[in-house]
């Protein structure tokens, strides 16, 4: 029998099951074992992001999927929060630049601990590489994910030196990662459809990562985004109040009465 793994392959498969081995044997045991005087902390000392390139998509992503699913109550957004999976040990941990969680309460966390959640991992996971992280991107925690069950799991290039289109994304099928397809559009924007989100995650060719709704039709706005068009609806607003006064005044002048919106 012949087979077409290569030693990468393998090597990365033997990662996989050993961390799926120590992920399970962690989890795998009743709750009435945690220790609730083990201290999960909710920072690891290590910066939010390594430079602007990946703070921003890092921010900007996690508070567009936040204003999406506000109001549902049952799916949970974090950004660069520690996920502890193994049952008390608060040194194996995992912090996924974004994560979304879905069938969870929805309320303020200072961290993820996997067994306190009933076992519920993240359904979805998106990295923002950079050079000191990319590496450990692609192996390590390809393996922790694909050991949590997370469904699928994104990785975004900002500085466009990482790697080649600068976006990917694999879906878990039968316990390992597949690729997602990803090419880009007419426009010269890259996109992968993300069946988990229901969302194109799309990078354009300015290299600005960016949410699209299919199905609606528009494309979800970050918080500038957001407070313009705010300001340019509350403009339209005001210029037609202002018009509508124009209108009646004019009425008044040839002695008609305004209509009464009222009546």
């Amino acid at each position: 029998m012949t087979t077409n793994a290569t030693p990468q392959v393998d090597q990365q498969r033997l990662i996989a099951k050993r961390v799926a081995d120590f992920i399970r044997s962690g989890l795998d045991r009743p709750l009435s074992e945690d220790d609730p005087d083990i201290f999960y902390p909710s920072s690891d000392g290590e910066p939010l992001a390594e430079s602007k390139l990946q703070f921003v998509p890092l921010t900007e992503t996690v508070h567009v999927l936040e204003r999406r699913y506000r109001g549902r109550g049952d799916v949970f957004v974090a950004g660069n929060m520690l996920i502890y999976y193994r049952m008390n040990d608060n040194e194996v941990r995992v912090a996924p630049d974004v994560f979304v969680v879905f069938g969870v309460e929805d309320y303020p966390r200072d961290s993820y601990v996997v067994w306190r959640e009933d076992g519920k991992t993240p359904d979805f996971v998106m990295e923002i590489a950079s050079p000191s992280t990319y590496s450990r991107d692609v192996t390590e925690k390809r393996a922790i994910y694909a050991a949590l069950n997370v469904t699928e799991y994104w990785r975004f290039d900002p500085t466009g030196n990482l790697f080649t289109p600068g976006l990917e994304g694999e879906q878990l099928v039968d316990g390992e990662y597949r690729p997602i397809p990803i090419a880009p559009d007419d426009d010269g924007i890259l996109r992968g459809h993300s069946v988990v989100l229901e969302l194109d995650i799309c990078v354009r060719p300015e290299r600005e990562l960016k949410l699209y709704d299919p199905a609606a039709g528009f494309w979800l706005r970050n918080l500038d985004e957001a407070e313009d068009a705010l300001a340019e609806s509350n403009r339209q607003n005001e210029a037609q109040a202002a018009r509508i006064r124009e209108l009646e005044a004019q009425l008044q002048q040839q002695g008609i009465a305004p209509p009464d919106p009222s009546a």
